[in-house]
C-alpha cells in the first residue's frame, strides 16, 4: 500500500523555503527594486512637511523647484522600478509554477497504479495545474509586495515616533488589535481555502468523466442525472467560496475599523497637538500623509496575505502528492533486468484487492519460455488480475511471482516493463496521428518499421484508404476510428514492442470475423518465440495455446491444453459445450436473441447461420 505521511503547515512551509531558495537570485533583485521604489515613494508625502513650514508659512518660495524636482525624479524612479519588479519577479513566478508543475507531472505518471485506481483522474489534473499556479504568490510578486508593505509601514512608524511618539504609541494599540485579528481570520480561513480545492477537484473530476463518456451519457439519456450531480458539486463549492468571501469581508472590515480608529485618534490628538504647539502645521500634514502610507498597507496586507494563505493550502495538497511513494524510488533498491528468456512462474500467489475478498486464492503454475498460456473462465475470475501482476501493476498479498527464476519484486519495473508488450481490453489511443500511436511503444522506430508491423496488424489496409495516411489525427482515445481499428493500432503498438513477453486482453474482442480472421494470422507470427498470455471469451482463439488456466473464484480449477482439457470433462468442457450449443442450436431457439461468434462456428465446422438479434 502507498505510504502517505501527515501534511502540516511546517511541511508547507519548508516547501515554500524551497521554492524560495531556487528563486533566491531573482527574489533578491525583486527585493532591491522594491526597497528603492518604496524609499522613491517615501519623498512626496516627506515634502509636505517643508512645502507648509517653510514655503507656505516661512514664505522660502525658492525652495519649490528643487523640492518640485526631488517629487519630479522619485516618481520617474519609482515607476521604473516599478516596472522592473513587474518584469524581474513575473517571470520568476511564471518559472517557479512551470518548474512545480513539471514536477508534480513526473511524481504522477510514476505512482503505482493502484493509487489511479483509487483517485479521480481530475483531482490529479488539478493538483498538477491548480494548485501549483498559487504559488506564483510566494516567488512572485506577492511576497515581495506583503514584504515591501511591512517595510513601508515600518519605516512611516519610525517617522511618525519622530513627529510624535505619544500619538503613535496609541496608534499601535490599534496595530495589534489588527494583527491579531488578522493572525486568527487566516487560521480559518487556511482550511476553506484547502477544502475548496478538494471541491473544485472533485467537480472537475467527475465533469470529466462525464464529457469523456458523453456517449454513454447520451445513450441512457442520463444528461439531467448528471446536471444534478455537477449541480450539488457547484452549489458546496459555491458554500465555501461564499464563506471565503465573508472571511476575506471580516478582514477589510477590521482593517477599514482600524484605519478609522487611527484616523479619528490623529484627528483628535493630532489636532490638539497642533493648537498646543507641540507639532507645526507642517508636521501634521506630513504625520497625516505617513499615517496613509501605514494605512495603506495594512489593507495591501490583508489581500496578499489571503492568496499566500490559499498558496500555503496550496502547497499542502502539492506535498500530499510528492509525499507518495513513487515506483521509481522502489527501483533504486533494486537490480538491473538482463534480457529477459520469457519464463513467468507462479508460486501461492493469493491477491485481493479488498482487506479480506481474494481474488486470487494460492495460484501456482509455470510458463515456459516462448510458450503461450491462455486464461479461461467466467467474468469476475480473476483473469485480468493475473495479468496485472504479471505487469507489477499490483503486487502479490502473499507468494511469489518469479521471470526467469527471479523474483519481479528485485527487478527495476521501468527496465522489466520495456520488455513487455500489452494489448488491453480498452484500448487507449492518443489524440495524435496513426503513426505517434503506434510507434508509442518505440519513439525512435522508423517510418519502414511502423509500417511493416501495420502490415502485420493488417492496419495498413485501412490506413492506406485515409487521406493523410499515417499522418491522420485519431482523435481523442481514437474517437475517429472504429472499434476494430483501434484495436489493430494496438495490436501493431505491440508488435513495435518486440516484446520477451505478451499480454492480450481480448486483444480480437472488437474484431468482426474478417478482421478477426486476419488478425489471428498477424497473432501467430507475433507469439512465435515470446512467452505469451491471452484472455479470450472465444475459445477458438486459444485452441493452440501450449497450456490453459481455467480460473473459477479466483483459483485455478483445472489446466492443459485443449485436448487434455475436453477429455477431462470438466469446466472447460462446459464451456466449450455451451459455445457450441450458442453457435450451433440457434437455428432451433429462432425466438432468442442472439449475436453469433462466427470464427468459433467456423472452428467447429459449423455452417455460420445470419446475423440476427432484437429489433
Amino acid at each position: 500500500m502507498t505510504e502517505k505521511r501527515k501534511v502540516t503547515l511546517k511541511s508547507a512551509w519548508v516547501q515554500s523555503r524551497e521554492l524560495i531558495h531556487h528563486h533566491r537570485k531573482r527574489l533578491a533583485l525583486g527585493m532591491v527594486l522594491m526597497l528603492v521604489s518604496r524609499l522613491a515613494g517615501l519623498v512626496m508625502p516627506a515634502s509636505t512637511k517643508y512645502i507648509m513650514d517653510d514655503v507656505i508659512i516661512g514664505g522660502q518660495t525658492d525652495l519649490l523647484l528643487p523640492i518640485a524636482g526631488a517629487v519630479l525624479l522619485a516618481t520617474l524612479l519609482q515607476a521604473s522600478t516599478g516596472f522592473g519588479l513587474s518584469q524581474v519577479l513575473g517571470v520568476a513566478a511564471q518559472r517557479a509554477v512551470t518548474d512545480m508543475r513539471r514536477r508534480v507531472e513526473a511524481h504522477v505518471l510514476r505512482l503505482p497504479v493502484s493509487q489511479f485506481d483509487s483517485t479521480q483522474t481530475g483531482v490529479l489534473i488539478s493538483r498538477i495545474m491548480t494548485d501549483a499556479e498559487g504559488i506564483r504568490n510566494l516567488v512572485g510578486s506577492g511576497l515581495v509586495q506583503l514584504t515591501g508593505g511591512l517595510v513601508t509601514a515600518t519605516i512611516a512608524l519610525g517617522v511618525l515616533f519622530w513627529l510624535n511618539w505619544k500619538l503613535t504609541t496609541f496608534t499601535l494599540i490599534f496595530l495589534s488589535i489588527f494583527g491579531g485579528g488578522m493572525a486568527f481570520a487566516f487560521t480559518r480561513l487556511r482550511p476553506i481555502f484547502r477544502e475548496r480545492s478538494k471541491l473544485n477537484a472533485a467537480v472537475t473530476g467527475r465533469l470529466a468523466e462525464s464529457l469523456g463518456g458523453i456517449r454513454i451519457v447520451k445513450s441512457y439519456v442520463a444528461e439531467r442525472r448528471e446536471d444534478l450531480i455537477f449541480a450539488r458539486g457547484v452549489h458546496n463549492l459555491f458554500r465555501n467560496i461564499a464563506k471565503s468571501i465573508t472571511g476575506v469581508s471580516a478582514i477589510g472590515s477590521l482593517t477599514t475599523v482600524v484605519v478609522g480608529a487611527i484616523g479619528a485618534l490623529m484627528i483628535y490628538a493630532g489636532g490638539r497637538s497642533v493648537v498646543s504647539g507641540v507639532m507645526t502645521p507642517g508636521d501634521f500634514v506630513m504625520y497625516v500623509f505617513f499615517i496613509g502610507m501605514v494605512a495603506a498597507p495594512l489593507v495591501q496586507i490583508a489581500s496578499i496575505g489571503t492568496q499566500v494563505s490559499e498558496a500555503f493550502a496550496g502547497l499542502d495538497r502539492i506535498r500530499e502528492i510528492l509525499n507518495l511513494s513513487t515506483e521509481a524510488d522502489e527501483d533504486l533498491d533494486r537490480e538491473s533486468v538482463p534480457d529477459l528468456e520469457g519464463e513467468v512462474v507462479f508460486e501461492s500467489v493469493t491477491f485481493e484487492y479488498v482487506k479480506d475478498t481474494p481474488v486470487l486464492r494460492d495460484i501456482s503454475f509455470r510458463a515456459a519460455p516462448g510458450t503461450t498460456t491462455a486464461l479461461v473462465g467466467s467474468s469476475g475470475s480473476g483473469k485480468s488480475t493475473l495479468m496485472s501482476l504479471v505487469m507489477a501493476f499490483n503486487k502479490p498479498l502473499s507468494g511469489r511471482v518469479l521471470i526467469d527464476g527471479m523474483d519481479l519484486t528485485r527487478f527495476r519495473l521501468r527496465e522489466f516493463r520495456s520488455q513487455l508488450g500489452i494489448v488491453l481490453q480498452d484500448n487507449f489511443l492518443f489524440d495524435g496521428t496513426v503513426a505517434d500511436n503506434i510507434r508509442f511503444s518505440r519513439p525512435d522506430a522508423t517510418m519502414e518499421q511502423v509500417r511493416e508491423v501495420s502490415r502485420i496488424a493488417h492496419c495498413d489496409e485501412f490506413v492506406q484508404t485515409f487521406e493523410n495516411k499515417y499522418e491522420t489525427v485519431v482523435g481523442e482515445r481514437g474517437v475517429k476510428l472504429s472499434g476494430g481499428q483501434r484495436q489493430r493500432i494496438a495490436i501493431a503498438r505491440a508488435i513495435l514492442a518486440d516484446p520477451a513477453i505478451l499480454l492480450l486482453d481480448e486483444a480480437t474482442s472488437s474484431l468482426d470475423s474478417e478482421s478477426e480472421a486476419l488478425i489471428q494470422d498477424g497473432l501467430r507470427t507475433l507469439r512465435q518465440g515470446r512467452t505469451t498470455f491471452v484472455i479470450a471469451h472465444r475459445l477458438s482463439t486459444i485452441m493452440s495455446a501450449d497450456q490453459i488456466l481455467v480460473l473459477e473464484e479466483g483459483k485455478i480449477v483445472e489446466r492443459g491444453n485443449h485436448t487434455e482439457l475436453l477429455n477431462l470433462d470438466g469446466r472447460y468442457k462446459q464451456l466449450y459445450d455451451k459455445q457450441f450449443r450458442l453457435e450451433t442450436n440457434k437455428f432451433i431457439n429462432p425466438g432468442e436473441d442472439f449475436t453469433p461468434d462466427l470464427p468459433t462456428v467456423a472452428a467447429l465446422g459449423v455452417s455460420a447461420p445470419p446475423t440476427r438479434g432484437p429489433h
